[in-house]
């Protein structure tokens, strides 16, 4: 029985659109042969890497560039966005600080998504994977290529939560 070689399970391919976890458009891949043909050329996501391919591509060079332009500068003002935005969570919480629940990637996703931010909850770097405990926690986003940005998450118990807003009550009506 013959060998097969390495080289015949991988295949050179240029990305028609962004794939997430491969690349972008107009990048050239080295992917499995199965990948190319069964998922990526079906949804006319890649083309092969051939000299025709090669030549269109290089004809809309500076578009491209222009679109990472874009996209660097779109992750600029976000980045500037969320070092300016503090996060506050309320859970309940015990005496001693402890949360009952966890605050994780995905609960800060919501909040940031109810104040208008479109982040995905993988892009979301808790330390320590969840938050257990009240407190002042820096948390890191991904954004466009290795770019990062730190977001500031306090968390609070709903006991204090519920004292502040007594206290806010009472300031007002003596007001």
């Amino acid at each position: 029985m013959d060998r097969i070689h390495i080289e015949e399970l991988e295949m050179k391919v240029i990305l028609n659109s962004d794939v997430k976890h491969l690349g972008e458009e107009g990048d050239v891949k080295v992917v499995a042969n199965g990948y190319a043909r069964n998922y990526l050329f079906p949804r006319n996501i890649a083309v092969p890497f051939t000299d025709v391919t090669v030549a269109y591509f290089e004809s809309r060079k500076e578009e491209l560039e222009a679109k990472k332009a874009e996209k660097r500068a779109a992750s600029a003002s976000l980045k500037e966005k969320i070092v300016a935005h503090n996060v506050l969570i309320t859970m309940p919480a015990g005496n001693n600080g402890k949360l009952y629940g966890a605050v994780t990637n995905q609960t800060i996703a919501d909040v940031l998504n109810k104040d208008g931010f479109e982040i995905e909850r993988k892009r979301i770097e808790v330390p320590g994977l969840t938050i257990k405990s009240v407190g002042k926690y820096t948390v890191r986003v991904r954004l466009y290529e290795s770019d990062m940005a730190e977001l500031v998450v306090v968390v609070q118990s709903q006991e204090t939560a519920d004292k502040a807003a007594a206290a806010a009550a009472k300031e007002t009506k003596a007001e």
